[in-house]
């Protein structure tokens, strides 16, 4: 796997473990509100992100919206070669998903860890390719996507990304 398909797949990852259920933010907890932290746009910050050993793609947006069967989210993401992917996958938790749009993975699944954070596995034909965690900010205004991986050469990934929510 090439490093750029190892950081698709570590931001891929953690924006799926932080887009699940997320509880607690309002004093009637539902479903909408639980995962209000995470639901929206969100544009990468290629300046204030680490891709190592990279290269970064050329920009990425994630999307995370509420519909009838849980959060779908899509990663729309434009690469330094100037190709695109545009990767689905259901962000709820406690199930493995299928992943489509990239062949760096095809499946992942969510834990929830608090209102903010979620964690990520990401895996190719039943073998684990990564891990992600997923932060929004208290604020609402970040979210920080931490992927660990190891690419089939043997090349460690660690791809730290900020993304910023788009009003």
């Amino acid at each position: 796997m090439s490093l750029r398909q190892a950081f698709i797949v570590s931001v891929s990852l953690v924006a799926a473990v932080a887009a699940p259920h997320v509880s607690g933010l309002a004093q009637q907890p539902g479903p909408v509100q639980d995962e209000a932290p995470m639901l929206g746009t969100w544009r990468m910050n290629a300046a204030k992100s680490r891709y190592m050993p990279g290269p970064p793609p050329a920009s990425e947006t994630r999307t995370f919206v509420r519909d009838r069967e849980g959060v779908l989210g899509t990663v729309q993401r434009r690469l330094a070669d100037g190709r695109t992917e545009n990767i689905r996958y259901r962000a709820d938790y406690s199930r493995e998903y299928p992943v489509s749009g990239t062949e760096a993975y095809d499946a992942v699944i969510f834990k929830r860890i608090d209102m903010y954070t979620s964690e990520a596995v990401l895996s190719h034909a039943g073998r684990v390719y990564g891990t992600a965690r997923r932060v929004v900010a208290r604020d609402g205004r970040t979210m920080t996507i931490t992927f660990r991986g190891e690419q089939s050469n043997g090349t460690t990934v660690h791809n730290v990304v900020l993304y910023d929510k788009v009003p």
